[in-house]
């Protein structure tokens, strides 16, 4: 990969890869943090990546590392103290994104990713397993279980607006 096709692979993908990742991270700084990361790999890296496989590569690295950062997010605990008297309880009112933004957080992180570049961002089947290191077969078996899972969710009646 030349230099050319590197900053052609930027300009091409930088808001795909890093719309995907917010939408898994939901933090900014964390996603731009994990996109920049992937972004320099593939630069240390561009002598082995073909310019042909630069969106297969950075979407793989940048799936990685955000299961990377997950990870170590997951052992990090935060304990917050709330006094009984200051905690507000309300029903907010019903809203489409609201609720599947709810819908896609019970999912796990590979079933959301699954959904997340094929609904979202309109990847192939191939493409996905690329990225995400598992076979045409099982990115369709794992979809299929996510969209149920989703779908189940959704149609329950106080979800239904």
């Amino acid at each position: 990969m030349t230099e050319k096709d590197y900053n052609d692979c930027v300009r091409q993908y930088a808001d795909n890869v890093y719309r995907f990742i917010l939408k898994n991270l939901k933090h900014e700084e964390d996603a731009r943090d994990v996109v920049q990361s992937a972004f320099e790999k593939m630069w240390r890296n561009r002598a082995e990546v073909e310019a042909d496989k630069c969106k297969s590569f950075l979407f793989t690295v940048a799936y990685n590392q955000m299961i990377d950062h997950l990870r170590k997010a997951k052992r990090v605990t935060l304990k917050e103290e709330f006094r009984e008297d200051a905690r507000i309880s309300y029903k907010e009112v019903n809203n489409a994104k609201k609720i599947l933004e709810e819908a896609l957080d019970r999912l796990n992180e590979t079933q959301r990713s699954l959904v997340m570049l094929k609904d979202y961002e309109g990847y192939s089947y191939e493409e996905i397993g690329q990225i995400m290191g598992l076979s045409d077969s099982q990115v369709k078996v794992y979809l299929h279980r996510a969209r149920l899972q989703l779908k189940n969710y959704l149609v329950k009646p106080e979800n239904v607006i």
